[in-house]
């Protein structure tokens, strides 16, 4: 009877535990909160820090769960094709998702892509912004006649963040349509240059 009443007492504590780590992940940064520092390799390899980023343009972070998948790659090319009007917004665009430096390099010559793509393969930035995490996995993709295993280390869930001059986080949106998102920026960017 011990045992039993020991298991269950253990029990109740892992998902309470597993619970309220939940809730922090899900709640995230609020609107208005200063946006915390924060930095990964880029799909170059260098390391990219916010603190050389924010204050100089309108920065948008959006989540991605995985390169080279449907939504994602129908949300980056979204960006893609508008950045020349986020750009004359005075807009910067970086995409994070848990893929690796070598994954960003291959979607963005496979795409075309104009703007710079964070990997987190460790899940910090998400953290730094509440963004929910999953396990990673692997897909095959052919780029270039040539077959490509794409392994990441954890899944994002796919959120976007408008950071303004001041590092102030002014819009947060949980709920992304990925093929709009990119429109869905520009509306609230216009609205803060009003």
């Amino acid at each position: 009877m011990t045992k039993i009443n020991t298991l269950a007492v253990m029990l109740v504590l892992v998902i309470s535990f597993s619970q309220s780590r939940s809730t922090i992940a899900a709640d995230g940064l609020k609107v208005g909160a200063t946006v915390p520092e924060f930095s990964a390799l880029d799909d170059r390899g260098k390391k990219w820090n916010s603190k050389e980023h924010v204050g100089k343009k309108i920065l948008v972070v959006y989540f991605y769960p995985a390169d080279m998948t449907g939504g994602c790659t129908k949300q980056a090319c979204a960006f893609r094709d508008d950045l020349p009007k986020l750009k004359g917004a005075n807009v910067e665009v970086v995409g994070v998702s848990g893929d690796t430096v070598k994954n960003h390099q291959l979607f963005i010559k496979a795409h075309n892509l104009n703007f710079t793509l964070l990997a987190d393969t460790e899940g910090n930035i998400a953290k730094t912004f509440g963004v929910p995490t999953r396990k990673g996995g692997s897909i095959q993709r052919t780029i270039d006649n040539e077959d490509f295993t794409l392994t990441r280390s954890l899944t994002t869930a796919r959120w976007t963040f408008i950071i303004d001059l001041n590092g102030k986080l002014v819009h947060k949106n949980t709920t992304v349509n990925a093929a709009q998102d990119s429109k869905a920026v520009m509306k609230i960017v216009k609205k803060l240059g009003q």
